[in-house]
């Protein structure tokens, strides 16, 4: 009986699915790709069907002899000449964006008054607050 007709066993299948989670964390298997090879795992019968599954991949690499590079961050661009602090026009997109929502949540507020016609406490207020603070850091920020 050769080894590809021989019957594995849970702690087999095991140490395949160990080789693919490594090779997963590694980038070699893709998740689509790690899934299939799983499921294909835990139903192989044979060792031949279970060396089939990572005959493919490398083996791993030992600590000692991979080689780490260390991370370099890219060089930031140069500002534009003449670009100093020259304040961008309409604001910060925060506020910009921010703006609009809270005109939004206005105007749903403002429908919801009109459709019950009963004066609805007034929600939106509450998130003019972080409007409020934005627009005050943008004018402290002119006055530098």
């Amino acid at each position: 009986m050769s080894r590809d007709e021989m019957r594995a066993g849970d702690s087999d299948r095991q140490a395949i699915a160990d080789k693919l989670k490594t090779a997963l964390d590694e980038g070699r298997l893709d998740l689509h790709e790690y899934d299939e090879r799983l499921q294909r795992t835990y139903g192989a019968k044979t060792f031949g069907e279970l060396d089939s599954l990572v005959t493919d991949l490398p083996g791993t690499v030992p600590a000692q002899q991979s080689r780490v590079q260390p991370y370099q961050p890219p060089a930031a661009p140069s500002p534009a000449p003449g670009a100093g602090d020259v304040p961008q026009p309409g604001g910060p997109p925060f506020l910009a964006s921010y703006g609009g929502v809270v005109l939004v949540c206005f105007v749903i507020w403002g429908i919801s008054c009109i459709a019950s016609r009963d004066f609805i406490y007034p929600w939106p207020l509450w998130m003019l607050i972080p409007l409020v603070f934005g627009v005050l850091g943008r004018w402290g920020k002119r006055d530098r």
